[in-house]
């Protein structure tokens, strides 16, 4: 895909500044901010049961993660989702350690009829929710994103979601298109909360997308983005600590002539 047409969501973001309402983990919610505000977007947190239904129909997209599930936040998710689509905002689910644990990965499953817009995940939890064998540990993924490349394909046919594999190389396919992307650091996943406020900037890409139909083309720029801002962020800071900060202001200055440069991807048949 073109370089300056991947780009051009960046520039849609830094003018736009979409609104992301996150549903997130308790762990990562700061960090998953202040990476939306880095890449030009408004972060919302807006989590009470009791809100969510008013608040999503005003966001531009809504943050679906399941990292500290608990029966009110299932609750609260489902209220957002429901209220997302009733005003036809698109909503991003990032399905948190699915497989293993039953109350999650049977709520991830509801949670599909819902039909999400984009689905991300690393390889185990797509392979999990494709209906395959369980496996991860944890958050963590057992297999290669390879090996979810059809899982994936699968998933995306059946939901009509796009479907991102994310990993040493990132998978992102709507099952008709895939496209490969190569770029990232092992840092970035030393540092909590990288692959969860990843899922939160493909809800503000997607949430300045003109249609459904620029979905596809919007998760692939904001995972090129992210990985290469990684990428580059590993250049400057050799540490997780130091590298957290370097990623954010890499996430904020990468330019056009950069992110050209940098980006590594191919089509896959």
């Amino acid at each position: 895909m073109p370089s300056a047409d991947l780009y051009s969501f960046v520039t849609r973001v830094r003018t736009q500044a979409p609104l992301v309402h996150c549903l997130t983990n308790l762990v990562v919610t700061n960090f998953t901010a202040n990476v939306l505000l880095a890449v030009g977007a408004a972060p919302a947190m807006v989590v009470a049961r009791e809100e969510v239904g008013e608040f999503a129909p005003i966001a531009s997209a809504l943050s679906v993660n399941l990292g500290t599930l608990d029966l009110p936040q299932a609750h609260a998710i489902r209220a957002a989702v429901d209220a997302a689509n009733g005003a036809h905002k698109p909503w991003i689910l990032d399905p948190v350690a699915v497989g293993p644990l039953a109350f999650r990965t049977e709520f991830a499953f509801d949670l599909l009829d819902a039909k999400p817009s984009v689905i991300r995940g690393n390889a185990s939890e797509i392979i999990s929710l494709s209906g395959g064998a369980a496996s991860g540990r944890g958050v963590d993924s057992t297999a290669a994103t390879d090996a979810a490349l059809d899982a994936a394909q699968v998933l995306a046919l059946k939901t009509q979601a796009v479907v991102a594999v994310t990993g040493p190389t990132d998978y992102i396919t709507d099952g008709r298109r895939t496209i490969a992307l190569s770029n990232g650091s092992p840092l970035m996943t030393r540092v909590t909360g990288v692959g969860c406020a990843l899922s939160a900037t493909v809800a503000a890409f997607v949430g300045t997308a003109a249609s459904r139909d620029e979905y596809w083309s919007a998760t692939v720029a904001a995972i090129a983005y992210s990985t290469i801002a990684g990428e580059l962020a590993a250049r400057d800071a050799a540490l997780p600590g130091s590298f957290a900060v370097a990623y954010l202001d890499r996430l904020a200055s990468v330019d056009e002539a950069a992110f050209e440069k940098t980006l590594v991807q191919r089509d896959v048949a």
